[in-house]
């Protein structure tokens, strides 16, 4: 069954804070973007800035060149899982192992270019293959339904594997998503812009889980 994931994209700490605020009363997955505008064109907060408490569930969205100066960091805060960009110039699968030697979740992210074949052995290594639709380090952005199509691609290279989204997920394309085979639907400024992101949370809720045929 596919969930909807609220994000927390912020710069500052009191950002942070307030937005963990607009979500934890309803949300038991948080997905969280880190940046230190090396690969994604801006500042976010580092992992010395980041914090959450231990029931949590929180996915670390890792937008950085050398995800490998901060993992030891990461990983000491057990998230639930860390993903890093496919398109970094660092061992993937060497990084996806760390991690999970760790008994962390690893994700591997997709950009809109990168053909699931060229990374086939982190795909293998892999718990989770998270597409990325928007744009880097901030809320919105365009689903582009296209991607669906490297759902195929990558569950051809492995079958297990839990597939992500990330990027202009509205309750207009949430229902698409879901029934295309994203298993989880990380949601910005769709829940975090809204003026109830309780309500915003609940409709996308119910929308990935009416009955229908596309």
């Amino acid at each position: 069954m596919a969930v909807i994931v609220p994000c927390v994209t912020v710069s500052t700490p009191e950002d942070y804070k307030s937005s963990l605020e607009r979500i934890h009363t309803f949300a038991t997955r948080f997905h969280v973007d880190i940046s230190d505008s090396t690969f994604a064109p801006v500042t976010l907060l580092g992992p010395d800035q980041i914090w959450w408490p231990q029931e949590w569930e929180v996915d670390v969205h890792v937008m950085v060149a050398q995800p490998s100066l901060y993992l030891p960091q990461l990983i000491a805060l057990k998230p639930h899982m860390i993903t890093i960009h496919a398109e970094i110039n660092e061992d993937l699968v060497a990084l996806i192992q760390q991690i999970r030697a760790a008994g962390i979740r690893a994700g591997v992210a997709l950009m809109r270019a990168t053909v699931p074949s060229n990374i086939a052995g982190a795909l293998e290594a892999a718990d989770h293959a998270m597409i990325f639709s928007g744009d880097l380090g901030k809320y919105g952005g365009v689903a582009s339904l296209i991607q669906l199509e490297k759902i195929r691609l990558i569950k051809a290279i492995n079958a297990g594997i839990e597939i992500g989204w990330d990027g202009g997920i509205t309750i207009d394309n949430a229902f698409s998503l879901s029934q295309g085979g994203v298993d989880v639907l990380n949601v910005g400024g769709a829940i975090q812009k809204n003026a109830d992101p309780m309500a915003a949370y609940n409709a996308l809720v119910s929308e990935i889980n009416k009955q229908g045929v596309i």
